[in-house]
């Protein structure tokens, strides 16, 4: 018999702390939540201080007792779920189910899952935090009450299966107002001048600056001419030239939504995939033996913080003067955390510096890897100096019309030796140089090249964007970004089309109904002025019951009047043009949870469903008589096939084209390296760049 029964929320975690703690520990799994609220019923009594009824999730019961049967033998139980308002929760129901005493000292947290930080915790366990209980009930009681009017009210009126909540409503109006901001966009021209200068033997580029040292905006082809006849020949005077050094400091570590948006744009991840290999690296990776077995690897992945421990600095530090040299070393400034951060955990960072990337890859899946070098990467670069740029801005005049050519070269590359942080237009940090000008030289126009440009309308989201402007807004919170994305998506309220989001017309019915009838659910500004209550609660400023009772005695009212006044609106399908080879009745398109489909109009007497397929234009290489089209795997992988399938079985996950190879005349397929595209043979050793 064990003396100690430690109880965690998954059996990666429970093993991994089994390993450290000792034959007198005994550590077992809930597999998460053990109570909830009921799903067959509101469960919130609103008339007794909306008290909620929690029952045993269905499916737990074996689980139960296991955990019942170990809690009768040991002496004491500790209860470590996850560090946040969810794992406070998950230790709260646990305690009463297995008569805990709340206030004894049961609660053990960690911010990472390595010997030294577990041993630790155990030496000083504390009471549950029942502010941090009463901030994740109100949550789950605030969304119960939304959820469980809303829902049944959008059944009844649009169609099943639908749901309004107050995250998901507020992201699902951005990305609606997004498009109804690319739709009313009205582009306008404006134009552009460049300019190849050569100074001796070396040619370099500028642009056009403006006249006078005023910049000038050139709206129309007019004003481009009235430029160039400005101008006096192609010789042009060097007027002035800046040389600088500038500094470029590197990224913080990673907070939860920095590195959902940064595994988006570098690894292309969603952002529920990141926060799922995340928990894997966070609750342990079987190192072997040698390198002492299942081991945490990040710090806990739900956080608003940057703040780093003293430790995990000084290892950091001498990593990188062993690895890079002194040189490299950053400074030790406190990092400032962002407005209204809870700042409970430390930022995402690898739980050992020395845990190098490379001497763990055959250890990890390809996914682990990828995740795990970016947190690596990223952490490590954060406290290595800043990179210094040489920069020079050269002024060149023609008849006081002004061209500028600028130039930049890396003279230490500094944090940018291990990691840069991406962007959303993908720009690399490149050497730009310019020959060595000074002033009073004279320079060469080789070519004057006039661009006609026209306004672009505002990008629809991406997951990066759609996260980093939820932040920015204060939207939800570390750990309800991934969901709320995730459930949007499977409600069929938007898709996604180059990996951005686009309203479908059920997800712009749903909203123009929500934001008529219960507009503060919708509003920005009420979900931000929502989460800040609810970190009052967790700080204990607030009683919980308080922030429910304001806002729902509004809402009740508000649930009533829409009850009466919303019409049942018809969804029509639209018609496919094709009729079903099963019945004879017409093909429609539906929307499902991986986007449209056809699917036969005779539903329930004839169920035939098909996958809307897209040709490439290229005939099937096997059979000869099908068309090759795209189609996606069950993971949403595209790979290519004949049409005719199952009669024919060609597939190729690689693209197929249209012409033969021009050496054995097999089939050309696209190839895509992170380089570039290559079209090779399937055959042969033929290989070609892609046209673009």
């Amino acid at each position: 018999m064990s003396d100690y029964l430690v109880i965690v929320e998954s059996p990666a975690k429970a093993k991994t702390i089994e390993r450290y703690l000792g034959k007198k520990y005994t550590v077992k799994a809930s597999m998460g939540h053990i109570r909830d609220l009921p799903k067959s019923q509101m469960g919130v009594d609103v008339d007794d201080n909306y008290k909620p009824k929690y029952i045993t999730i269905r499916g737990k019961g074996d689980v139960l007792k296991e955990l019942r049967k170990s809690a009768k033998k040991a002496k004491k139980i500790y209860l470590a779920a996850d560090p946040d308002r969810e794992g406070e929760a998950i230790a709260w129901h646990l305690a009463h189910i297995l008569n805990v005493d709340e206030n004894s000292p049961c609660r053990v947290v960690f911010n990472e899952i390595t010997k030294d930080a577990i041993k630790e915790s155990f030496k000083h366990p504390r009471s549950i935090d029942l502010d941090l209980v009463d901030a994740q009930q109100a949550r789950r009681i605030l969304d119960r009450l939304v959820g469980y009017n809303i829902s049944p009210l959008l059944w009844k009126k649009v169609k099943k299966g639908l749901s309004a909540g107050r995250v998901q409503s507020v992201a699902l109006k951005m990305i609606l107002d997004r498009e109804k901001e690319i739709e009313k966009f009205e582009p306008e021209e404006y134009w552009s001048i460049d300019a190849q200068f050569q100074k001796d033997k070396e040619i370099f580029e500028g642009s056009f600056f403006g006249i006078n040292g005023k910049k000038t905006e050139l709206k129309t082809e007019s004003d481009v001419n009235d430029i160039k006849a400005k101008m006096d020949g192609n010789k042009f005077t060097v007027d002035k030239v800046n040389k600088r050094e500038r500094k470029r400091n590197p990224a913080q570590p990673f907070i939860t939504s920095s590195l959902q948006q940064e595994a988006a744009r570098k690894l292309n991840f969603r952002a529920k995939k990141t926060m799922m290999i995340a928990q894997q690296l966070y609750e342990g990776i079987d190192l072997g033996r040698k390198a002492g077995g299942i081991t945490g690897l990040i710090t806990y992945m739900r956080t608003d913080s940057t703040r780093i421990s003293e430790t995990a600095k000084q290892e950091a530090k001498g990593y990188i003067e062993e690895n890079y040299g002194k040189e490299y070393l950053g400074t030790s400034k406190p990092v400032k955390n962002k407005e209204g951060a809870q700042d409970a955990h430390e930022a995402i960072r690898p739980t050992s510096t020395l845990r190098d990337p490379k001497t763990i890859k055959d250890l990890l899946s390809r996914d682990q890897l990828r995740l795990y070098k970016l947190i690596w990467e990223r952490f490590v670069a954060s406290q290595m100096s800043p990179a210094v740029m040489d920069t020079m801005t050269v002024h060149l005049l023609n008849n006081d019309v002004e061209f500028r050519a600028t130039g930049s070269k890396i003279k230490f590359k500094g944090f940018m030796r291990v990691y840069v942080e991406g962007t959303d237009d993908n720009k690399k940090v490149e050497d730009k140089l310019l020959p060595d000008l000074s002033e009073g030289m004279t320079v060469d126009s080789k070519e004057i090249i006039p661009n006609q440009h026209f306004t672009q309308p505002p990008p629809r989201y991406t997951d990066a964007r759609l996260v980093r402007t939820m932040e920015e807004l204060g939207i939800g919170r570390p750990s309800t970004y991934a969901p709320t994305l995730d459930t949007i998506q499977r409600r069929g309220y938007v898709t996604m089309d180059n990996k951005r989001f686009i309203p479908t017309e059920l997800g712009t019915i749903v909203c123009e109904m929500v934001e008529e009838f219960f507009p503060e659910i919708i509003d920005a500004d009420f979900t931000v002025k929502m989460e800040n209550d609810l970190d009052s609660v967790e700080e204990g400023k607030i009683e919980w019951m308080k922030i429910i009772d304001e806002f729902y005695g509004g809402f009740s009212k508000r649930l009533e009047k829409a009850e009466k006044e919303i019409e049942k609106i018809e969804i029509k399908d639209e018609p496919a043009g094709i009729d079903c080879e099963n019945c004879g009745h017409e093909m429609v398109y539906k929307m499902g949870r991986y986007g449209k489909f056809l699917a036969c109009s005779n539903f329930p007497e004839c169920r035939n469903t098909k996958p809307i397929l897209k040709e490439i234009g290229v005939k099937c290489p096997k059979c000869k008589e099908g068309n090759v089209v795209e189609r996606k795997s069950k993971k949403r992988r595209t790979f290519y096939g004949c049409d005719r399938f199952p009669e024919c079985d060609f597939v190729s996950w690689d693209k197929p084209i249209s012409r033969p190879c021009p050496k054995c005349d097999s089939l050309l397929v696209e190839k895509k390296t992170k380089k570039e595209a290559q079209v090779q043979c399937t055959n042969c050793e033929y290989k070609e760049v892609a046209q673009s």
